[in-house]
Formats: structure tokens, sequence, C-alpha cells
């Protein structure tokens, strides 16, 4: 006999309360959603006030009939999900799955932290599910499941099958490809910045820069000019004293953008690592948007503080959330116990931990006291104008003891550009100062910097769009639908202007310098491109930022139990089923996915650039009055390259491949690219380039060394085979040793050594594992289940099966004009 159930969400986290609560408690694990709506058209009964349908997941079946056995058995049944909507409605769907409504057993306990304390106190706190919670989760399922299930068909028909809308991954896609064209337009411009370096006596050196930029050479020119056999002298010191506050303790929003600044994690990998921290006790709650702290954890932080810097760094604060948007009255993330130094089972666990304890340390400790001095230097050629020095030097460090918050890329490039941010030496008024150097450098404007995942976040934190449950899935599925991919990019060189004040002469030196690099930055695919104009056009309200924001805001007044849910739906439903009615009318020529790039300078073909089903390609078309069964010649766009703004020239340039690049073994290396992306046929095999590799400029050696690499690993991965059946093969995989017969992947029974396997062994185990059911049909895998939030809701539309490697590729490239024997593009198989 159970006398208390508790259920919550994650094994990981019921093993941590199981140890914190008596022998007269059990507690299990839901796995998350036992329910959700399935994955049909018949989810959702529109005309009866968007009632929905909920069904158990086929992999929750034989859990659920546990948890009903022991439900049924217990005294009281505590439902323990987290503390917030989508675990509110995870807790409604086990009271409705278990058949526990309507009865006096059940208890909904809420908790930020998994600590004895806070597990207690929310048993001896119980309290009804709250249907307001419920309800504002009900609200965005459904309306996600709406917007996915009527738009993503008409973007198959108007531009492209297998392709998703979602109302906010549409409009996260859209600030990527506005950005990506801010920076295409972005007109380069430069000015001229003038550096003096001084020798400040006792060895020091004294660097300052002149306020004005000048916008052309001849004004740097003439500036310098004016100053030959000029003195230098400190025409005023002013020191004025400072301080640096504390940044507020992380909420989930923030703690994705400087984990992604200081550990270089992605979002994902944030929240993954701080369920981990959060289920095993180690911090707070990682899904909030407050900056509040309780009166505990202020308490602890103050003890731990005076302990590790003494009471001087110690001081109370209580910040206040910016957001009005905020959800219920949380806290921010912290961690349980400010005194514990070491947390996690390994390092990323580790170092994030210390990250969230030193944020939040910082936040309740004194201010950083500075002083900050600026010289100002008269040049004595040119009354009136004068040089600037600017220093900082700390006299207290309060807060900064212990965590200095990092800045994003474009607040350091404002905060290096703009002054000398370290300590001058000591200086005096009317102090003559030998002049070093004096230079003006020519440095040029920057466009936006592209958004990174957590840069992203912002944004859309911002703009007051998603929510912290949100963010991360969001993120991950634009990158999944293939809207956007994180790439690093490798920059282009240019070339700048020194001048430099040499005795009575200013000589001018042409340095070269690389500009545009990025790592980890989001670049929009052209798919996001057509699909980004296809909705700002037919569906603006779907990527209006306005809108999606007031969708939000909606949502919490659903949660405060000031709108009712179904009313708030058949207000968005209405206009937009209209909306998506007369989107079946739309012409498809008048989309972005085909643009007419011009005409071959040697053949007169018309030349367009397409979006076709494995991506963006350019075509060489037949001439009017071919023969008949000329076909047009096609040639895949590079990274980087889009539909809308490619040139003739590049097109051209793309027919190039596949070339060959040299030859092996008597044998020809070709480069190609290939629908998964750049490879090398060489002797009827396929090798695919790395990321840093280009098919247009890959050396004979760089191929060599991809085929032996190949070869190397290749043998590395052998354990065993049979001259009497090459088809059988024991290979060294990810996963452990297997058996790979024909075509079936076979697993090694425990404790049979894999280089001890025959032939006979092998086949035996092959004929024992089943084959893999076909593709398609009644039997056909369904779409795999929707995230936690935010995923969009598509019928399930598979992508084409990747061909095995072995075969040849569906059809060459052209090499020049004449015309191919393939139409669409195909390319050759990735090498495995």
């Amino acid at each position: 006999m159970v006398k208390n159930l508790v259920i919550v969400e994650s094994p990981a986290k019921a093993k941590t309360i199981e140890g914190y609560l008596g022998k007269d408690f059990v507690v299990k694990s839901s796995f998350g959603h036992v329910r959700d709506l399935p994955k049909d058209n018949n989810a959702i009964d529109v005309a009866n006030g968007f009632k929905p349908t909920y069904v158990v997941s086929a992999d929750k079946r034989e859990l659920i009939s546990q948890l009903k056995k022991l439900a049924k058995e217990a005294e009281v049944v505590w439902l323990a999900s987290d503390d917030d909507r989508e675990g509110e409605a995870i807790s409604w769907h086990l009271a409705e799955t278990l058949n526990l409504t309507g009865g006096d057993k059940t208890r909904r306990i809420v908790f930020r932290e998994i600590t004895k304390n806070a597990i207690l106190t929310a048993i001896d706190n119980p309290r009804e599910i709250d249907l307001n919670l419920v309800n504002a989760q009900q609200a965005r399922r459904v309306l996600d499941r709406l917007v996915g299930f009527e738009l993503s068909p008409v973007l198959w028909k108007k531009v492209k099958a297998g392709l998703s809308a979602g109302r906010v991954q549409s409009v996260a896609v859209r600030l990527v490809v506005e950005r990506e064209r801010e920076i295409n337009q972005h007109k380069t411009s430069s000015a001229y910045r003038v550096v003096a370096r001084f020798d400040a006596g006792r060895g020091a050196v004294l660097e300052a820069e002149l306020p004005t930029r000048y916008k052309t050479r001849e004004e740097a020119e003439a500036f310098l000019a004016r100053c030959v056999g000029a003195t230098y002298r400190i025409e005023n010191l002013e020191k004025k004293p400072g301080k640096r506050s504390p940044a507020p303790p992380f909420t989930t929003s923030t703690l994705q953008q400087e984990a992604s600044r200081k550990l270089g994690f992605s979002v994902a990998q944030t929240m993954s690592v701080a369920q981990k921290l959060y289920e095993a006790g180690k911090i707070s709650y990682m899904r909030t948007d407050s900056v509040n702290l309780s009166q505990d954890a202020l308490a602890a932080a103050q003890e731990e503080i005076s302990r590790a810097y003494g009471p001087e760094y110690a001081q109370t604060r209580v910040y206040k959330t910016k957001s009005a948007s905020a959800q219920e009255a949380h806290e921010a993330i912290r961690p349980t116990d400010f005194a514990l130094l070491k947390a996690g089972s390994d390092s990323q666990e580790q170092r994030l931990y210390d990250l969230i304890r030193k944020r939040a340390m910082a936040s309740q400790m004194a201010d950083a006291v500075i002083e900050r001095t600026v010289a100002t230097i008269g040049i004595s050629t040119q009354p009136g104008v004068t040089l600037t020095a600017t220093g900082e030097v700390i006299t207290f460090e309060g807060f900064l003891k212990a965590y200095a918050e990092s800045k994003d890329e474009e607040e350091q490039d404002e905060a290096a550009e703009s002054s000398f941010s370290r300590g001058l030496p000591p200086l005096s008024v009317d102090q003559e100062l030998p002049l070093q150097v004096l230079r003006a450098t020519e440095r040029f404007a920057s466009p936006a910097a592209r958004y990174t995942e957590a840069s992203l976040v912002k944004k859309l934190e911002e703009m007051g769009i998603g929510r912290p449950s949100t963010y991360a899935p969001t993120i991950s599925t634009i990158q999944k639908r293939g809207y956007v991919e994180k790439d690093s990019r490798e920059g282009k060189e240019r070339k700048f202007h020194v001048l430099t004040l040499e005795g009575d002469a200013v000589k001018t030196e042409v340095k070269t310098e690389t500009y545009g690099a990025d790592k980890a930055k989001l670049f929009p695919t052209d798919t996001a491109m057509v699909v980004n104009d296809f909705l700002v056009e037919h569906f603006p309200v779907i990527v209006d930022y306005q809108f999606t924001a007031k969708v939000e805001d909606e949502f919490d007044r659903i949660a405060d139990g000031k709108e009712v849910w179904t009313d708030m739906l058949a207000g968005f439903y209405g206009t937009f089923h209209e909306t998506v009615e007369r989107g079946q009318n739309i012409e498809r020529n008048t989309l972005g996915s085909n643009r007419e790039i011009g005409l071959h300078p040697e053949t007169g073909q018309k030349l367009t650039a397409r979006l076709g089903r494995f991506g963006p390609y350019v075509q060489i078309e037949p001439l009017e009055g071919a023969p008949e069964g000329e076909k047009a010649v096609y040639a895949s766009l590079r990274k980087g390259q889009f539909i809308e703004n490619i040139t003739l020239e590049e097109a051209l340039e793309l027919f190039k491949l596949p070339r060959i690049v040299g030859s092996f073994e008597d044998k020809d290396m070709t480069a190609a690219l290939g629908r998964f992306g750049p490879y090398i046929r060489h002797d009827s095999k396929f090798y695919s380039l790395t990321k840093e590799q280009d098919p247009h400029t890959i050396t004979a050696q760089e191929g060599v060394d991809l085929i032996e690499n190949k070869r190397k690993t290749d043998a590395e991965r052998l354990i065993k085979s049979f001259a009497e059946n090459p088809d059988v093969q024991v290979l060294n995989g990810r996963f452990g040793p297997y058996i790979v017969a024909g075509k079936k992947n076979v697993k090694i029974p425990k404790g049979e050594e894999p280089a001890d396997l025959t032939l006979e062994r092998c086949l035996e185990l092959a004929d024992a594992t089943p084959d893999k059911p076909a593709k398609g049909g009644r039997f056909a895998k369904k779409a795999a289940p929707a995230e936690k939030t935010e995923k969009a809701d598509t019928p399930a539309k598979k992508p084409a099966a990747k061909k095995a490697a072995t075969k040849k590729p569906a059809a060459k490239k052209a090499t020049g004009t004449t015309g191919a024997k393939k139409a669409a593009p195909k390319a050759a198989p990735k090498a495995k």
C-alpha cells in the first residue's frame, strides 16, 4: 500500500526528492507531458469553441497504467511538476488521465528549488491546480497548432514542399533575414582616427586621441602637416569620482546570453546543463524572467559575501523586473547554497554553476568605486585643438571582486573606439609631453553584427516575443527547419591607409586587414528569404512584431484570469482563417523563389536563380528553338550566396564545377557540389569536404590528404571482414562495435567478443534481427512529437531519404553551357 505518491516531471528530480522525503512517500516521474494533441487534423474542434482532443502518446501508455495503479492505491497523490504554465498543464493532464479529478486525495505542490526545506514547505502548503495557468498553456498550444496546420500547406503548394511556419519561429526568422539584408545593403564608409603617443616620463607612455574623425585622407594629412614642429603640453587635468553597479542575478534570457559570451554555450546547451543543476538541487528554477531574490536568499548571500570578502563588500539590493510581461512572482536563477563552491558532475555543469553563483553573489555586493581622469593636451601650432587621454583607476573593487559582466560584440566595439580605458601615468598641468608617434589610421564603419543564438534571444525578449520556456525551443526549431544556419565564415581582405608624421613629412603606408569574419553566427538560408517575403506580403499578421508581442500579452491576461482563452482564440482565428483561404489563390510566379539574372555573354542563354527541392541553384536555360530534348544546365549556389542578389559573374563561376583538382593513383580527383554538400569523387568513391574547404579552390594536395584520412578512418573502423562474404563486416561505430550484414545493422550481444565472431555467427544474429519496416503506407513512421513549447505544428511530411554512399550521382553538373540531361538539381550522395 502506497501512502503518498509524488509525481514529478523527470527521473533525476524524482531521485533527488525521494532522498528528502521519508519512507511514507514514493516519488515517480511522468517523463514530461503524458498527453498532447494528436498529429492529425482532428485535434481541435474549431466549430465547438476550439475544443482540443488530447491523446496519451504511445510511448506513455505503459507508464500511465503503472501510475494509475499506484494512484489508486495511494492515500494522497501529490502533483509536483514545475512551477510555470507548462508544469501546471502537466499536472492537469495527469489529474485528468489518472482519474484524480473530483476527489480530495489530490494535492498540487510547487517549489522553485529542490532542497529539503523547499520540498517540505511545499508539502505543508498544497494548493489546487490553477486552471488559469492551464488555459494560458492550452491557448498557446492550440493557437500554434492552428497556425502550423493551416499555414504550412499553403507554403508547400506555393513555395516548396516540406516547409513549416510558426507564430514565433517565423518572427525569429524574419529578424535574422532583415539583419542579413541590412548587412548586405551596408554602404562602406571610412574615417581617419588620429592617435598620439607621448613620453610621460619615468619610462611611462601616454596615449591620446583627437576627438574629431576626418572623412578624407586629405583632411587627415592636412592635420598632421599642421603638427610639424609642434610642442604638446597638458592644459587641463580633470578627475571625477565614479562608480559601477552590479548587474541583477540571472533570468533565463541573461543566463543564455552570458553563457554564450563567457562559456561559448549554445542556448539549448545552457538550458540542458542548467536543468541538470536544478534537478540535482544546486540552483533555483532556471525558467524565469524575474530578477527578485527571496529574503532567505538575500540573507544567505550577505553571510557568504561577508565571510569570503569582508562585510564592507556586502550590500543588499532589491531589483525590479523591467519587463512588463514578467510572469509569476518567481525568483531569479541563484544557487540554493551560496557557500557551495563545487557543484555538478562534469566541467560544463561546474562552469555554469560558477557563473550563476558569482553573478548572484555580485548582485548583492557593494559598488565598485573608480576614479576617472581626463587629460586635455594642447598643440602649440593649432590653438583650440586638443587631444584627449582618458583613464580609469579602480579604488575599491566592490562586486568586481566576484564577477564582471561581459558585453555583446557591438558594445565591445563602441567601448574600444570611444577611449583608452586604463589607468594614466602620473601627470601634472603644464607638463610638456615629448611626441613619440602621431598617426592617423583609416577605420571603416561596420554594419550591424549578425545575431548569435543568445543575442537573438535578447532581441526577442526586448520585443516582448516569447517567454523563458520558449526561447531555446524557438532557436532550435528555426535551425532544424532549415531556415537558419549557425555557421562561421571567413573574413575578406581590404586595404587601409596609415598616415604617420615623421619629422617634417607625412608618410603614407597601405596595409591590409581582414574584416567581416564571423564565428558561430546565425545566417538565413535562401528558403528563409523566400518564405519570409511570402509571409510578410500575404500573411503580415503572423510575422508582425507588435502583433506577436500582443498575443503573448493576451496569454498573460489568460494566466491572470482576466481573459477567457476561447474568446482570445476566436478573436484571432476568424481573420487568420480568411487570410489563409485567400492565400490559396496566390500565383506562384509572384514569389521571389525565381529570379532572372541575365544572359550568358557567349551564347545569349538566359540565366535564372531558383529555389529547388534540394536548395537554391542557378540554371542556364535552353535557347528558343533548341533541339528537342535539350535540357537546362544547373549549378548549386555556394554558401553565403542568395537568389535575390547573386550577380551574373558569380553565377557563371558556379558552372566551373565539377572540376578536376588533380590526379591520385593515376585516377582523377573531381570536386563538385552535391545535395549534401561539397565532395571529391575519386575511383567511383565520394569524399565529403570539410567545412573549411571549398570545391572551387581545393588543391590537389588537400584532395589527396582528404582521401588518405578517410581511408585511415575506415581502416580503424573495421574490426573484421570475411573474404567469402564481403557484405558482412564487424565495425566500430559511434556507440560501440556492431555487425553490418548487407543493408542490416546488427547488435552484438553482451559478452561476445567482436573480434572472435565467425561469419556463421554474424549471419545467425542477422537472421534474428527483424528487417526495418518499409517507409510509407499505413505503417509509415509518424511525425516526431512536438517540442515542449513553440515547435511549429505541421502535418507529417518527410524529406526524401538520403541515398547510399555507394551509388553514383544522379546527374553530373554541366561544365559549360550545352544541355545536360537533368533539369532539376540533384547531386551526389554524401560520403560516409
